[in-house]
């Protein structure tokens, strides 16, 4: 299978592309770096692309079976400014956009489109369990997520197969929240944050990458996929797991108003809003989770 895959530099991205080379299929890099890309992966190819010009996709995705987009600026990377969110809604709503343009244009279309989105389409859900039905919720990063799903599924009406990857927290020891989290446990200062009440939808690396090689296989998963453990948790689950595997005490709850002056608005979506996501599709299609429990996950991640 020839595989296209934007926003490979990403660590998910870069665990996709060793998945992918490893089972011998031929992968496409899209990176304003390709010379780096190169340097890393010397079995992939890699193409230059600015993420938002459609013109110079066309013949580079002509003929290819897949496409997977995972181009997005960091929604945590900088306070939210006016600017900052411009930049976390456009290279998102750029980047897709012109990936399906280009499609278009193609004589021989790729058959599946696996375009990346988060849980945060379904905003902050206190109780109830949040399958891929759930309604949309409300706020900036809700919009976010369905303004860039609409662009992905205008690649429906050119007869290609589209999956919308609504990914949870994706636990690493490397990146992402969990090695944020990681030092202040390690100093005896961990702890959860604000009341703990909210859920926390975790899956660990290793399984994201697996249940989006796994959409990408079966022609009967479409639309949106939920990403996370079958085992939902809340957030002062979450800590007292990770004290426990690490050996250090859960005790110092971190409160919302010094969350809250340090972060600004994306405080309240990020840190204080959650969703006891249910992976209802990739359960139902027979996907099976190598880690649905948090602390075996933990101990994998951190051994």
């Amino acid at each position: 299978m020839r595989v296209i895959i934007a926003g490979g530099s990403g660590f998910i991205g870069r665990k996709l592309i060793v998945e992918l080379l490893q089972t011998r299929h031929e992968v496409i890099v899209l990176s304003r770096r390709p010379e780096n890309v190169h340097k890393i992966f010397p079995a992939a190819r890699a193409e230059f692309w600015d993420a938002k010009t459609s013109s110079v996709l066309v013949n580079i995705l002509d003929g290819v079976d897949a496409v997977i987009n995972l181009i997005g600026e960091s929604i945590a990377a900088k306070r939210w400014s006016f600017m900052q969110k411009q930049k976390i809604l456009s290279s998102r709503i750029d980047s897709t956009r012109a990936i399906v343009n280009a499609i278009e244009q193609t004589h021989h279309r790729p058959s599946v489109l696996l375009n990346a989105s988060a849980v945060g389409y379904y905003a902050h859900v206190p109780e109830d369990e949040v399958t891929e039905e759930y309604p949309k919720g409300s706020g900036f990063l809700s919009d976010v997520c369905e303004q860039w799903e609409m662009e992905a599924q205008k690649a429906q009406e050119l007869g290609v197969r589209v999956v919308l990857l609504r990914t949870g927290i994706v636990l690493d020891k490397n990146e992402g929240a969990l090695h944020k989290l990681l030092l202040p446990f390690r100093m005896f200062f961990g702890g959860y944050l604000g009341n703990g009440r909210q859920w926390f939808p975790w899956i660990h690396v290793q399984d994201e990458v697996n249940a989006i090689l796994y959409a990408l296989d079966h022609e009967l998963i479409n639309g949106p996929v939920n990403l996370a453990a079958p085992q939902p948790i809340r957030m002062i689950e979450f800590c007292n797991a990770l004290g426990s595997v690490l050996h250090r005490p859960s005790w110092l709850p971190v409160p919302e108003f010094a969350l809250r002056l340090m972060l600004g608005e994306m405080a309240e979506p990020l840190l204080f809003q959650g969703q006891k996501i249910i992976p209802q599709k990739l359960l139902e299609a027979g996907f099976k989770f190598r880690y649905p429990d948090l602390e075996n996950a933990l101990q994998d991640i951190l051994r």
